[in-house]
């Protein structure tokens, strides 16, 4: 069996695909016998598979990476750890084939109007915002680098962000900070996002706070951003959409995040500032 290779953080090694099944089952915490049965195959059979004594099919690949709930982009790796091509395309958003479906996210983010609102891909990179998104720094006043202002997670957590006009800053970059945590256990490989988590507990006041500050509870019902400005304080609720039964790499990581008005002074704020 030919192995393949795959970059983790700053590392390349080589990956057999009964190592990467092997790494997906552990990664899901569950034993040859659970995973052989929810995907109907004998725990022999899967057993042979992870050490390499036999020989996946394409669709056996493809079977399994279903069974363990991985993501399209996983499935296309553990078929190249097999020695398969890609099932599912991967290309920018700039590709010109995702010419209708740009259009349609952007249309999607004019809809919102006055609210803000963007798509991040995997990263939390921000590739797609409307002027609302884009007008809450000048609100705010403040003048945010581009790497920091393009990137949902350092815009909010990094010193040069928005986090110097954030109420209630630690409590809120916990939750964010949790969110990360919480998306690394869902993709433990994705060296992208564990990069970003591990650049974001490098921040100043930032590796402490998922022990130092305790998360919401059921009796919050939700936490809102606070973001002051000159005009007034903005209560934002954030709310996270993403593309239905996708069959593409890039489309099932974008997501919509719109920052909803949790008040009427903030519903007000917002219509005066695409107003002006």
């Amino acid at each position: 069996m030919v192995p393949y290779n795959r970059e983790m953080s700053s590392a390349t090694v080589a990956v057999s695909f009964g190592e990467e099944l092997r790494r997906w089952r552990e990664a899901r915490r569950l034993s040859q016998l659970v995973l052989a049965s929810a995907a109907d195959v004998s725990q022999r059979h899967l057993s042979y598979l992870e050490t390499g004594r036999s020989r996946p099919s394409r669709e056996m690949v493809l079977h399994l990476g279903r069974s363990l709930d991985l993501s399209l982009r996983d499935q296309n790796t553990l078929l190249a750890a097999a020695g398969f091509s890609a099932e599912y395309t991967e290309r920018s958003l700039d590709d010109p084939d995702l010419d209708d479906v740009r259009r349609v996210l952007e249309t999607v983010l004019a809809a919102h109007g006055h609210i803000p609102a963007y798509v991040v891909d995997r990263g939390w990179d921000i590739v797609l915002a409307n002027p609302a998104a884009l007008g809450l720094a000048t609100m705010a006043e403040l003048e945010i680098p581009l790497p920091v202002a393009m990137n949902a997670m350092r815009l909010c957590l990094h010193p040069d962000g928005i986090r110097s006009r954030v109420s209630d800053w630690d409590r809120f970059a916990t939750v964010l900070v949790h969110r990360l945590e919480r998306e690394l256990v869902e993709r433990p490989f994705d060296s992208r996002l564990g990069d970003l988590l591990a650049e974001a507990r490098g921040y100043p006041g930032v590796g402490a706070l998922p022990s130092r500050e305790p998360l919401p509870s059921g009796a919050d019902l939700f936490l809102p951003m606070q973001l002051e400005t000159p005009r007034g304080t903005l209560r934002l609720i954030s709310i996270i959409a993403t593309v239905g039964a996708p069959f593409d790499v890039t489309l099932e990581e974008l997501r919509i995040e719109t920052l909803l008005p949790a008040d009427q002074l903030t519903e007000d704020l917002l219509r005066a500032m695409i107003d002006a």
